[in-house]
């Protein structure tokens, strides 16, 4: 399985917002021997055979393998649809879909990545939904869905959920990922200085 989605598949890393509430560029992080970025980037590349890192402009970021396509928010501040857009954007042709994800998810299982891509289908996006939340920093996107959220940004509209309404989505429920991620690290993003505390403890504990 894995041989067949390096050949179809890529990955989007997002990693050009504020980060206000963690007060330093979360991309820049360092987490054992790697950043933040470079460690979200090791947990892909297995997957993926194109990877796609989207930041802002005059964004520092670390050393990166130079397979790795970087570009930038056209727009800044227009939230994770606009670097989702430009991701897309920027993959090779060869690649049909590609698993969308922040930088700052630092126990993102592979598994649970080519699970995601297995929930696509016939569908343009997969999608983990929780109690009715949607985790969109977790999906796998059609590169089709591009010219979609181009419509949406013409009408003002910034919501990922809005674009899940405009074409065909296939709602993954977590108890389903449970099965190849049974705590779902793959769903938590650090946000606070006390949350990169915590992960940093995690991954002293499990060296």
């Amino acid at each position: 399985m894995v041989n067949q989605l390096i050949k179809d598949y890529g990955c989007i890393v997002l990693c050009g917002g504020k980060s206000s509430r963690m007060g330093t560029s979360k991309a820049m992080l360092p987490f054992g021997d790697r950043t933040l970025l470079q460690r979200v980037i090791a947990s892909v590349e297995n997957v993926c055979s194109s990877i796609v890192v989207v930041a802002a402009k005059d964004q520092p970021l670390p050393d990166l393998p130079e397979s790795v396509i970087v570009v930038h928010d056209s727009i800044e501040g227009q939230g994770p649809l606009e670097g989702i857009r430009v991701g897309l954007n920027a993959l090779p042709q060869a690649i049909s879909a590609a698993y969308v994800t922040s930088c700052d998810v630092p126990f993102l299982k592979p598994s649970f990545v080519e699970f995601m891509f297995d929930q696509l289908g016939s569908n343009e996006i997969a999608v983990p939904v929780e109690d009715g939340f949607f985790h969109p920093l977790a999906g796998v996107y059609s590169v089709s869905v591009s010219d979609a959220i181009e419509r949406l940004f013409q009408t003002g509209e910034r919501r990922p959920r809005m674009l899940f309404d405009q074409v065909c989505t296939a709602q993954v429920p977590t108890e389903l990922l449970k099965t190849v991620d049974s705590v779902l690290d793959s769903l938590v993003n650090l946000n606070e200085p006390e949350q990169y505390q915590a992960a940093l403890e995690r991954l002293h504990a499990e060296e």
